[in-house]
């Protein structure tokens, strides 16, 4: 997961912040005045000539052709819309491989290669939503929002594709969304309030929770390679239904042995000794809070904010991954009709999973059901409620939302010992299977209602 670098102003004699307003002449880039390119063909860069700028001035790179293994981007520009803080880049995309295709879009303040400015608000082709291949693809950036009152002489843009999503996962594009309550009685619990916006990188979750089979073969390999998790840790009703009874401990050091089992680096560590001399170990055994790294390409929990924002699917606003009705044609979960938003015909458990509740002499709970029975949401995900709930990395903290101020890729409360977990399960009501539903236990902690699935870096 990308977290954009700090902005700092430079120490060089070139101006970066403007003068307050009431320096500047007015008006300042009056509605009518025109924005003038001029290409300078020694330095591929494009200049913005406009005396004063209540935002970057861009210069973009002259990208011809920035191959990917599915797509091509070229023909790449940029402007700056008159009398606005936006930015308008266009670019044509030729898709090789599949129908469409996702671009990443990186601005550099200085062109020296390092592309950190915050482009939080991007919104067009190829961003939000894959695009297929083209001419003129428009992507606009609110830079007013982003990156107000600042300015540079030097920027350089670039556009290019990003890499399609391994087998079994799916890509959850770049973007804000909304977190939590968003019903206008407030039917959620305290700590799924106030809602915010949040700032997600682009990544990729597995479209179905781990298995049992899934989870059997990597501890299998784990036990024999140091770690202390077994093929018996984790339950399951069957070999394509999703584990259960695991511990987050547990989720974490299986994410490790699957990233090393795949020559993958493992994301979670600890440290041993004291500076300068520091060695790094792959969290393998016993319980511990390890370091992640998000920016290796192993397995991981997703954050909370992550989870959430796929569990969404796009949607905005809704109660659950495809609107604001649930029943049990979309999902396995326990319906009641104390909900006016639950309109399943059949109450209770679900019945296909639930066969043995008539027999008698038999133990007659409910159960999963295999992966990917019901439809996906917009991303492509399967179960992101019913099934069963699902691990994240983040501490809980019951007033997150109200005393947090990072918006931007968060990672949970800096202490406590509880982790968040996410989505209903087939035991749980109709209310704890919306998308903004929140619970918490200790790391140690398992039960039949709870596994996991994976996410991964998109590089």
């Amino acid at each position: 997961m990308g977290h954009p670098p700090a902005i700092t102003q430079s120490t060089s004699s070139r101006k970066k912040f403007l003068p307050t307003r009431s320096h500047l002449p007015s008006p300042v880039i009056p509605l009518n005045q025109s924005v003038i390119m001029k290409h300078n063909t020694t330095s591929r860069r494009y200049h913005l000539i406009q005396k004063y700028l209540l935002l970057p001035a861009l210069f973009l790179l002259g990208l011809t052709s920035l191959v990917a293994q599915d797509a091509v981007v070229s023909n790449v520009k940029a402007q700056q819309l008159p009398g606005t803080k936006l930015v308008e880049i266009t670019y044509d995309l030729n898709v090789f491989s599949g129908n469409s295709a996702y671009v990443r879009v990186e601005i550099s303040e200085t062109g020296n290669g390092v592309y950190n400015l915050p482009l939080h608000t991007l919104t067009g082709d190829g961003v939000n939503q894959p695009s297929g291949s083209g001419t003129g693809k428009k992507i606009v950036w609110n830079a007013g929002a982003d990156w107000d009152g600042n300015f540079t002489n030097q920027a350089v843009a670039k556009v290019s594709v990003l890499p399609s999503a391994p087998s079994g996962f799916a890509m959850i594009p770049v973007g804000n969304f909304v977190m939590g309550d968003q019903s206008v009685t407030q039917e959620g619990q305290s700590d799924e309030l106030p809602t915010r916006t949040v700032y997600v990188s682009a990544f990729y979750m597995a479209k179905t929770e781990v298995t049992k089979t899934q989870w059997d073969e990597v501890a299998t390999w784990a036990a024999n390679n140091g770690y202390d998790i077994t093929a018996a840790g984790g339950e399951g009703k069957a070999g394509m239904h999703p584990v259960q009874n695991v511990s987050w401990y547990e989720c974490v050091k299986w994410c490790n042995a699957k990233s090393e089992m795949e020559g993958r680096t493992p994301v979670y560590t600890y440290f041993t000794g004291t500076l300068p001399n520091l060695t790094i170990h792959t969290y393998k055994t016993g319980e511990q809070s390890p370091d992640v790294n998000y920016n290796c390409n192993g397995y991981r929990l997703p954050t909370e904010a992550e989870w959430e924002k796929a569990a969404r699917g796009g949607l905005i606003g809704k109660r659950f991954p495809w609107g604001d009705t649930i029943s049990h044609s979309l999902a396995n979960y326990n319906s009641s009709s104390l909900y006016s938003y639950d309109i399943s015909p059949t109450s209770s458990y679900h019945p296909i999973y639930w066969d043995d509740r008539d027999t008698p002499g038999i133990l007659n709970l409910p159960y999963t059901s295999p992966v990917g029975s019901f439809a996906a949401n917009g991303y492509g995900l399967f179960d992101m409620c019913g099934n069963v709930q699902e691990w994240c990395y983040d501490r809980y903290g019951s007033s997150y939302y109200g005393n947090n101020g990072n918006t931007s890729d968060p990672t949970g409360a800096s202490s406590g010992s509880p982790r968040v977990y996410r989505g209903g399960s087939w035991f749980s009501f109709t209310s704890h299977e919306r998308c903004a539903k929140r619970n918490r236990l200790n790391p140690t902690g398992t039960n039949y209602t709870i596994g996991f699935r994976l996410s991964l870096l998109v590089q």
